[in-house]
């Protein structure tokens, strides 16, 4: 069996007076397509927000290739697209998708603009692309590493049935890479797609 490249280990985690974690512990494999599925409110965003080292645990462990996962790593280590998508409203499409391997010198990977259906407006800003656009822009740049874990939240929230389909796609193909891709979702049509869901 292969060595888990996640381990969340005793975590447990309080916002306020409210216990939004308690006692979870997980161990997840490279190249594997894990869904957190559950209501609003269950902790989903919490724990992507853990593992990808936004915040830490009040208690327990969560690691990453072996290190802990807070202060967050290098985004070829793991990455985070999250529900606020954080896009420059004055870059391109383009140049949001290839800014983290820009800043790391290191080549992207290839066809993601043309996977999530970005080519036609790759030279135009963020700020001037619909909502679906934006989100499959930010995926793109949480994937253009090759990470070994790529954290996302609601990847699909925001888009059409035919779109749907392309996220889909990448997101087998990141598994492909070797990514662990660990998503957060209430779409049936990723948790069907799954090969772990917690």
């Amino acid at each position: 069996m292969t060595d888990p490249v996640l381990q969340v280990r005793g975590v447990s985690h309080r916002r306020g007076s409210t216990q939004v974690l308690e006692d979870i512990d997980l161990a997840l494999p490279p190249a594997t397509l894990a869904v957190l599925a559950g209501r609003s409110g269950s902790g989903k965003s919490t724990l992507c927000h853990l593992v990808a080292g936004v915040m830490a645990p009040r208690t327990g462990d969560v690691l990453v290739a072996g290190r802990p996962a807070h202060p967050a790593p290098d985004w070829a280590t793991v990455s985070l697209l999250p529900q606020r998508l954080a896009l420059d409203p004055e870059l391109t499409v383009a140049e949001n998708v290839l800014l983290p391997a820009g800043v790391r010198r290191r080549e992207p990977a290839a066809e993601l603009l043309e996977r999530l259906g970005l080519t036609a407006i790759a030279g135009r800003p963020a700020r001037d692309t619909s909502l679906g656009e934006q989100q499959r822009t930010a995926l793109a740049r949480a994937l253009v590493l090759e990470p070994a874990v790529a954290v996302l939240d609601e990847p699909t929230a925001h888009q059409d049935d035919e779109h749907v389909h392309l996220v889909l796609g990448t997101l087998a193909a990141a598994v492909g890479t070797g990514t662990l891709v660990l998503t957060a979702t209430h779409d049936q049509r990723v948790i069907d797609t799954a090969g772990v869901v917690v």
